[in-house]
């Protein structure tokens, strides 16, 4: 992850349709005839109940995520807050070893939902070799880990993209082979990359956007933490991914820890003195700080 990176309710209608009162000594044919109109009104009326219900009754889930494992006894005061969390399958970004592996059943024990990462490689770890190649080996490192977590057929492996503007060639090669490689597995595959906007020739280009082109079908968790349109580091009541940018994001990163400056001036003050978000509620140590995600799933991942 970059590093310098409730439940849902449904308003619905009652269900209940208008009452049918019979005309008195009705004719049988007449009645079934106004039965049946009055029926149809009903279900009109029903459906335009329902399309004209804001999707806003539809409330957002907030999850965390770190590199680093908070700890199992963390763990349950964490979901006080948090629908989901982030996994890792590999060595996440700076590490040397993965401290959340062996950990899905007491993540999944407490009530967590997942985002599943797999730390992909930097550019300089692709240039001058077989790109593609390299692609498929980390899709299937990514496919035998996911396995031996435990996690279920159909989950979402994010790709780890960690950085930013559009991709090099090298790079759209080992991503365009990892999701391929992914795709064909029990798997499916999605990317965590930056929305923000970088220099591209003589325009400006988010990772996200170029994805977008090159792979449309893939599931995107984008980070972009510019405030606005981030609020900074707080736990709203509701926050629609889509207010990142991009309206098919399935899960949008909108705080970091530690903040980047430079990004962050308008909503400072919602982070801790040291420049970290913080779980609310707990100490402000190493545990418990963490990156903000909004998602309109509790599983994102599909991962429990």
């Amino acid at each position: 992850m970059v590093t310098a990176q409730s439940d849902r309710r449904v308003t619905r209608g009652s269900g209940k349709c208008c009452a049918l009162k019979t005309p008195s000594r009705p004719r049988r044919r007449a009645t079934a005839e106004w039965r049946r109109t009055a029926v149809s009104i009903c279900l009109a009326a029903a459906l335009l109940f329902s399309s004209s219900t804001p999707a806003a009754a539809q409330n957002n889930y907030i999850g965390f995520d770190k590199n680093s494992y908070p700890g199992d006894d963390l763990l349950l005061a964490l979901h006080q807050t948090f629908a989901y969390t982030g996994y890792w399958l590999n060595n996440p970004p700076g590490m040397n070893s993965n401290p959340w592996a062996g950990k899905r059943s007491v993540a999944r024990a407490v009530g967590f939902g997942f985002l599943i990462l797999f730390n992909g490689r930097l550019d300089a770890q692709l240039k001058d070799r077989n790109a593609a190649e390299l692609g498929r080996q980390d899709a299937a490192t990514a496919v035998a880990a996911a396995r031996r977590e435990g996690f279920p057929a159909g989950a979402i492996l994010f790709l780890d993209q960690e950085e930013g503007g559009s991709l090099l060639p090298e790079q759209a090669a080992y991503m365009g082979a990892w999701i391929s490689a992914i795709s064909r597995s029990a798997y499916k595959a999605g990317v965590y990359c930056s929305g923000i906007p970088a220099p591209s020739g003589p325009k400006m280009i988010s990772t996200a956007q170029d994805i977008v082109t090159r792979f449309p079908t893939t599931k995107l968790w984008i980070w972009e933490d510019r405030c606005p349109p981030s609020p900074g580091c707080v736990v709203p009541p509701s926050l629609d991914p889509a207010k990142s940018g991009f309206p098919q994001v399935l899960v949008w990163q909108y705080a970091q820890s530690p903040r980047r400056p430079e990004n962050t001036a308008a909503c400072a003050q919602t982070y801790a003195a040291d420049n970290r978000c913080y779980a609310p509620g707990l100490p402000h140590s190493d545990p418990p700080f963490i990156d903000l995600n909004t998602s309109r799933s509790p599983d994102p991942s599909h991962g429990r």
